[in-house]
């Protein structure tokens, strides 16, 4: 059974820094492309980024490209999203999606 679990979000001011994390279970997280989406309040998912199975291949949205960066501990079965220089528009429920499944989102909250 594929479990995916997002951890990590917050409340912060514009230009600060979260780190998200998304703990796999249930099947091999190596084995799998993995990706970050988001949803805004009142608006549809948008996709974040995506990293290959073996780490060596990132892509990113134009709108985080520069600020974001996502990786993966293969080891632990963890999948992350390292996220800086934040600003409003980030705010939205992140999800962390691979093998089909889905996690419950973490919330990002960017305001002063």
């Amino acid at each position: 059974q594929v479990q995916l679990v997002e951890s990590g979000g917050g409340l912060v001011q514009p230009g600060g820094s979260l780190r998200l994390s998304c703990a796999a279970s249930g099947f091999t997280l190596s084995n799998y492309p993995m990706s970050w989406v988001r949803q805004a309040p009142g608006k549809g998912l948008e996709w974040v980024s995506t990293i290959n199975s073996g780490g060596g291949t990132t892509t990113y949205a134009g709108s985080v490209r520069g600020r974001f960066t996502i990786s993966r501990d293969n080891a632990k079965n963890t999948l992350y999203l390292q996220m800086n220089k934040l600003k409003p528009e980030d705010t939205a429920l992140y999800f962390c999606t691979g093998n089909g499944g889905r996690g419950q989102g973490t919330q990002v909250t960017v305001s002063s």
